[in-house]
């Protein structure tokens, strides 16, 4: 920064009324420079609400990006697929050149042949080929690779209720941490409010000093608590900001949610939309339509093939590129093949019986997976109803020890209560008003998670 010196504000005072206006802007302008960098490494704020937060999530996830890729790659497997149902053709053009150092060939007692010394030919060939029937391979692949595609997509839809449950999971971890902090807050409000009126006491002579250091060391422990759950805060807060897609700078700040905990459905209501919704179960329903096309294709090696081809021939000895009338030769060939393994009649059946045993075990993952279905669904229900009941103690204790903190505020302000009663009153009132926050976040988790259990948390709106 330049320095405003005496002489130079001499040399102001003795110049025009411009020129002072002139130095006086330089001066805002330096002062302004100073702020710069403090702007410039300001956190940015940014409010979310769950909805938003997940949106962010679903957009920025690098996962569903590889997933949609998968999908792609699926797709044009598909188109593959189709293409081997198109002809084949083919075309080859080939030229010869020959030196024949004997060219005399004699055969008997007949005249002997002379032959050239040397010659050149031009042949080519295209051909067009075209199977008509092979067994029914090619549908089946192509039903086969349809099926594919179908559990990618599932595969991205399971995908995307992974995300959305990362991100409501972070959500809500923040969302406890600084409501602790509002109530830690207050703790050391009412902490410093509580040692200031035991200093008056003390020196007053109330009270005695180890009264006052009673309440100075509840509020280093409370200063620690608050120490602790900031740091969580900008672990969980970052961890989120890389989640969202947001700058690694960014505050998050939870909006308002409607605290009005959603109403249970009966079990059954979940299990079924779970049944119906969970995408690895219908994931496993399309592996075993795709492994019924795979047993079919097998069977299908059993069957002759058909196919049609045309060729086409050019022969030109003459030795000239261009050879003149009646010097080359164009002959045209149309045909049908028909080919049968005959063998694969006895060798294709423990194919086939392998096969039908790989079915099997997706049949038995999927009654394995079903189960597991609803033993994690029947848990996160009665975890939701647990968190809900926890609610409702929490709530009850929080009034009692507001009652019991009031009581003995009284008691102490008479010198009735001891330093470490007031302070016990007072832990136990903020500690309650902690944990009833933290237990409605919980709730609200314990809620998205028996959705997500359903395969439907992206549709809770």
């Amino acid at each position: 920064m330049i320095p405003i010196t005496s002489n130079s504000l001499r040399i102001i005072g003795a110049g025009s009324k411009k020129d002072f206006n002139f130095s006086v802007k330089i001066k805002l302008f330096l002062w302004s420079l100073l702020f710069i960098p403090a702007a410039l490494n300001a956190q940015n704020v940014k409010q979310l609400s769950l909805q938003e937060a997940v949106d962010l999530g679903i957009a920025n996830s690098k996962n569903l990006k590889l997933s949609q890729q998968k999908i792609d790659e699926a797709v044009a497997k598909l188109a593959v697929v189709k293409d081997n149902a198109l002809p084949s053709a083919t075309a080859s053009f080939m030229y010869n050149h020959a030196e024949i150092p004997t060219n005399t060939l004699k055969i008997g007692e007949g005249n002997p042949i002379q032959l050239p010394k040397r010659a050149d030919a031009f042949v080519g060939t295209a051909a067009v080929q075209e199977l008509v029937y092979g067994g029914g391979k090619l549908k089946y692949a192509q039903e086969s690779t349809k099926l594919l595609k179908e559990i990618a997509l599932l595969d991205a839809d399971k995908n995307k209720e992974e995300v959305s449950y990362a991100v409501v999971n972070g959500y809500f971890s923040l969302y406890k941490l600084l409501q602790s902090k509002k109530v830690v807050a207050q703790n050391l409000t009412a902490i410093a409010k509580q040692l200031k009126q035991a200093q008056r006491f003390y020196e007053q002579g109330l009270v005695t000093k180890n009264d006052v250091l009673r309440f100075q060391l509840q509020q280093a422990n409370v200063s620690l608590t608050d120490l602790e759950i900031e740091n969580n805060r900008k672990i969980i807060n970052y961890n989120l900001d890389i989640l969202l897609g947001l700058a690694e700078n960014t505050d998050i700040e939870i909006k308002e949610a409607d605290a009005t905990l959603p109403q249970l459905n009966s079990l059954d209501e979940y299990l079924n939309t779970a049944l119906a919704t969970r995408q690895e179960l219908q994931q496993f329903s399309l592996q075993h339509k795709a492994a019924d096309y795979n047993i079919k294709s097998i069977k299908a090696n059993t069957r002759p093939t058909v196919g049609l081809g045309a060729n086409l021939y050019y022969v030109n000895p003459s030795g000239n590129f261009i050879p003149s009338n009646q010097q080359f030769i164009m002959p045209i060939t149309l045909g049908a093949t028909i080919s049968w393994n005959i063998g694969s009649l006895w060798t294709n059946k423990n194919k086939v019986a392998e096969a039908k045993v790989q079915q099997l075990e997706i049949d038995t993952q999927k009654e394995i997976f079903t189960d597991n279905v609803k033993t994690e669904l029947n848990r996160n229900y009665q975890n939701y109803q647990l968190a809900v009941q926890k609610i409702n103690v929490l709530e009850t204790s929080i009034a009692q020890a507001t009652e019991n903190d009031r009581l003995l505020e009284s008691k102490y302000q008479n010198n009735i209560a001891s330093a470490t009663d007031r302070i016990d009153a007072e832990t136990l009132l903020y500690q309650a008003k902690i944990n009833l926050e933290l237990a409605k976040a919980d709730a609200q988790l314990a809620y998205y998670t028996l959705l997500k259990s359903t395969g439907k948390i992206t549709k809770y709106n």
